[in-house]
Formats: structure tokens, C-alpha cells, sequence
């Protein structure tokens, strides 16, 4: 997938999360280590967040209009469509 503005790519950021996690897991972290890795999983978050965010903005789907015809339209204006 895409690579945030930090430079770090949607998978090595979800791997470092899954670390993160694991090591909060076993509930023997010292404090001041436990909040340099809750600073750093959030900061992850919010990357993964932006990539998805930008992923869903380049979607695209085919969609038949009332006349029939096929058109190409972004993933936003489909959902409006199907849902109208």
C-alpha cells in the first residue's frame, strides 16, 4: 500500500503496532517505557489512518446510470448513488 508522509509503508507500520501491542501485553513494561510506546502506537495509528484515508480517495467503481450507460466514478459518489 502507499507510504505515509514519515516514509514508513502501510505493513511495517501495522507490524510495528502488532510489536507494540505484544510487548504492552505482558504487563511487566515500566511506566516510562509503557508511555513512550503508547506516544509511538498512537503516532502509528494515525499514519495507518492517513494511508487508508488517501487508499479510499483513489477507489474508483463502475457504476450503470439511468441511461444505461457505464460510467467510472469515485468510491464516494457510487455510495451516494446506490444508496439513492
Amino acid at each position: 500500500m502507499g507510504v505515509a508522509s514519515e516514509g514508513i509503508t502501510f505493513e511495517a507500520a501495522l507490524a510495528r503496532l502488532e510489536q507494540i501491542v505484544a510487548r504492552m501485553d505482558q504487563g511487566d513494561v515500566p511506566l516510562e517505557e509503557a508511555i513512550a510506546l503508547f506516544e509511538e502506537g498512537n503516532a502509528l495509528v494515525r499514519t495507518c489512518t492517513a494511508i487508508l484515508d488517501r487508499a479510499q480517495g483513489r477507489l474508483e467503481a463502475l457504476i450503470e446510470g439511468d441511461d444505461g450507460q457505464i460510467k467510472l466514478v469515485g468510491l464516494e459518489e457510487s455510495v451516494e448513488e446506490a444508496r439513492a
